[in-house]
């Protein structure tokens, strides 16, 4: 059984800047991309050269953006479309009950809708589907609600607001937005910083040699074996699928059921291969959409 706690004890400080996660509390103001490149700049000293953010946040919505760091940016799209989290406030533009809503909401704004990306999106402009797994009204202050939204990776919340407000009729708009989880990433995590806190995690380790902060926020990039189901392999054909050569049957030691275009975390007694697709094509039972090649420094 794969352990990834041990896995994270058994490697260095830069072994985990090579392919790492942080899970960084995005502040009112900065882009995500802002985000994403103060943190590249600032592990730049300790060899981290490139970053990216799973999942854009607007400038004026805070929480959970895991930054990528090096090679686990490479593992940015098995993440993008896992489910989101979110707490915010609209305000609605007439008075109406929370009843009125909730059946609004129960009818039109539940399980699978259709929705077209706002104006200002970076994506094409074309209607949509989405899964709104929960959407609940907490409390109402005035013509102000706190809500909690539950949704399917790429949904618009603000366009969410705009048009439940159009639906019944009265008009709606966002005023607060916060993401408090991003798939497997949360901010109730012991890896969960705000940029002081990063910050004097680096300075403690460049300046005084003391990893005990940094390597605590760091996450695996190995973690995404808590998305996929993990498929163990032989250790003697841990080489050749090193060169990018499909998994066969044979080289599996717990077979397990999937479906065709299925993901699946590769590992061998705590080695991560990479990340494959199952095709059952023949003998050929996956092959690699991401491997990991050994880390050397």
């Amino acid at each position: 059984m794969v352990n990834l706690e041990k896995i994270k004890s058994n490697k260095t400080i830069h072994e985990l800047l090579e392919f790492g996660i942080i899970n960084i509390n995005k502040p009112q103001n900065p882009t995500s991309f802002d985000i994403s490149d103060f943190v590249r700049k600032t592990l730049k000293p300790l060899g981290v050269e490139k970053t990216s953010h799973f999942g854009t946040l607007d400038p004026k919505v805070t929480g959970v953006l895991p930054i990528a760091l090096n090679r686990a940016c490479k593992l940015t799209g098995f993440f993008l479309g896992e489910d989101k989290e979110y707490i915010g406030i609209m305000r609605i533009h007439e008075e109406v009950s929370l009843e009125e809503l909730n059946k609004i909401i129960k009818e039109k704004f539940l399980g699978k809708i259709k929705q077209i990306p706002p104006k200002k999106s970076r994506v094409a402009r074309i209607l949509r589907e989405r899964e709104i797994n929960k959407f609940e009204l907490l409390e109402k202050f005035g013509k102000d609600i706190l809500f909690r939204a539950d949704v399917q990776g790429g949904t618009y919340i603000r366009k969410l607001i705009d048009d439940l407000g159009k639906e019944i009729g009265i008009g709606a708009h966002m005023l607060e937005l916060r993401r408090i989880r991003a798939g497997i990433f949360s901010e109730q995590d012991k890896t969960f910083v705000n940029l002081y806190e990063f910050e004097k995690a680096v300075d403690s380790y460049v300046k005084e040699k003391d990893e005990k902060l940094l390597r605590k926020i760091l996450i695996l990039g190995e973690i995404i074996a808590e998305i996929y189901p993990i498929v163990e392999v032989r250790e003697r054909v841990i080489e050749k699928l090193f060169t990018g050569k499909p998994i066969v049957r044979e080289d599996v030691v717990n077979p397990i059921n999937t479906e065709n275009n299925d993901f699946i975390c590769v590992f061998s007694d705590n080695k991560f291969i990479g990340v494959y697709r199952v095709i059952n094509s023949r003998d050929i039972f996956a092959k690699p959409d991401f491997v990991f090649q050994p880390i050397k420094f």
